[in-house]
């Protein structure tokens, strides 16, 4: 590496950057959100060097309380809710490694709240019920696209049709 001092370059050695921990590195990922234990998993893998045991260091991290599968899935679940349907954040729990135990406690909360976040989204992109077929099936496509069931959008597009007959 060269570096340019008062009237010429003059070459300097590099100095490497000590080796971070793993459980330096995992901490410096959990204090910007939380993390599913396999997703932490999954972003650790690669700095993994001989003699270091991963599987430990998670273990402690969620001993201590601070990597929680449960609370990584109710965060997101949180996050989401005001922009996408059950289906979709459904496949974000899975992708994201939450076991299917905590995905299905979260789903009776979440279907009980469907209908008013589909309606809620409906209204901040549309606003207005469809004129023909065509702005209809754009406006299912949009809904289905952020995770909500046909049955909740038939519904959401009936009560914003009765509201606007009744406006009308």
């Amino acid at each position: 590496m060269l570096r340019w001092e008062s009237w010429h370059w003059v070459k300097v050695k590099s100095q490497k950057k000590p080796e971070i921990s793993l459980r330096v590195r995992a901490m410096r990922y959990l204090a910007r959100r939380e993390h599913s234990r396999a997703e932490l998993h999954s972003k650790l893998s690669p700095y993994v060097q001989e003699g270091e045991d991963l599987e430990a260091v998670l273990d402690e991290l969620e001993k201590k309380n601070w990597l929680s599968d449960a609370r990584a899935a109710t965060l997101l679940v949180d996050s989401k809710r005001g922009r996408f349907g059950t289906q979709r954040i459904a496949h974000e729990l899975r992708q994201r490694g939450i076991a299917e135990e905590l995905i299905a406690d979260a789903m009776p909360r979440l279907k009980e709240t469907d209908l008013d976040a589909a309606r809620e989204v409906w209204q901040r992109k549309f606003g207005i019920f469809p004129q023909d077929q065509k702005e209809k099936a754009r406006q299912i496509r949009f809904l289905q696209s952020r995770g909500f069931s046909i049955d909740v959008i038939l519904k959401v597009l009936k009560l914003s049709s009765a509201m606007e007959a009744s406006e009308g």
